[in-house]
């Protein structure tokens, strides 16, 4: 099963209900993909040549922050190549032999998705390397100085894994992908045309004024903005007259707490307590997490990369810093150190 990432409106796993959803909402070919031209220009010259040679095409790394599309382009590969598809996760495969397992049961040019790749154990990982290059594993029977390798053939598959942190990965097994795309965030244009065709999907019947007020606030993120829909069709049918129109947004939004630029509960929790409770900063991550009740890893990998990207927070060698940005949206007013006049330049060394 496909790992579930923490990112969006929903900070804890989501139900086979809300699954379900998300599934049916996936595009299923590249002209549906919509929001990274050139990710879907690139992959769709791969996956084109590769019919052409009657072959598999090249093993794909796909990057990016959660909910971009890794898994729907995975499922898109295999439409497009006419290819049963297998879904396995990084932190599924903690032994050699689970990897073999999975290997020696695809079929000739099945496409094989590996989520969150960089989570993998090491001895999975080594046995990766052969068989992405030479399809084949060596399975190991016995131990000690006895043990002996048995080679063992496998089908050509295709390798699509996804990371969210590819960093992570070794240098060695990022090279022998043939293709690497790096998705990045989409522009709120493209969101609209999301929703727009998530609200057909759906067979809800949205306003274009609502589709950008639920756009505006998802992000940058797909994944978000579908979820945010479906909040705002729930309020729409029991609270108003199912017609979804920006002032039924505008509150559906309010009630779940997520304001006009996408920040939720934890997300102002985090600048309020920076900016009320200490000072705006520079404060300790472990600090900063107790304050509002939620875990260090949290704050760090739900919360802080939207802050950021915002221009509300900073990362400094002393602690986490917040901007005069942070303070007016919080409606209060920058202390004088936070003006750039008088900012310590040894936060930013």
């Amino acid at each position: 099963m496909v790992s579930e990432e923490l990112a969006g409106l929903i900070r804890s796993d989501a139900d086979p209900e809300e699954r379900a959803a998300e599934s049916a909402l996936r595009p299923i070919s590249l002209e549906d993909f919509e929001g990274q031209p050139r990710v879907s220009d690139q992959l769709g010259l791969v996956l084109e040549a590769a019919r052409h040679r009657g072959g598999v095409p090249d093993h794909v790394l796909l990057s990016g922050p959660p909910g971009l599309g890794k898994t729907t382009l995975a499922m898109i590969i295999a439409g497009e190549m006419n290819a049963p598809l297998r879904i396995s996760s990084g932190p599924a495969i903690q032994h050699a032999g689970d990897l073999a397992a999975i290997l020696s049961g695809l079929v000739e040019g099945e496409v094989f998705f590996l989520d969150e790749i960089h989570r993998m154990s090491r001895p999975a990982e080594e046995m990766l390397y052969l068989a992405m290059e030479d399809f084949r594993v060596d399975v190991v029977v016995g131990k000690g100085p006895g043990a002996t390798a048995i080679p063992l053939e496998i089908p050509r598959f295709v390798l699509v894994g996804a990371t969210t942190r590819a960093g992570l990965l070794p240098g060695p097994l990022r090279d022998r992908f043939g293709f690497t795309a790096q998705l990045d965030f989409y522009d709120t244009t493209s969101l609209e045309h999301i929703v727009h065709r998530s609200a057909l999907l759906l067979s809800a019947r949205l306003d274009s004024a609502a589709a950008l007020e639920i756009a505006s606030r998802s992000r940058g993120t797909p994944r978000i903005a579908n979820r945010l829909l479906r909040r705002v069709r729930d309020y729409a049918q029991v609270r108003a007259d199912g017609r979804i129109t920006q002032r039924v947004a505008q509150a559906a939004l309010e009630l779940y707490e997520v304001d006009e630029l996408g920040l939720d509960r934890l997300d102002r929790g985090v600048l309020t307590a920076m900016c009320r409770r200490f000072g705006g900063g520079p404060v300790g991550l472990s600090t900063l997490a107790i304050s509002v009740g939620e875990e260090r890893e949290t704050v760090e990998e739900v919360a802080e990369p939207f802050l950021v990207r915002q221009g509300f927070l900073m990362r400094t060698p002393r602690g986490r810093v917040a901007t005069p940005a942070a303070w007016r949206h919080l409606g209060l007013t920058p202390p004088k150190g936070a003006t750039g006049e008088s900012w310590d330049p040894d936060l930013f060394a």
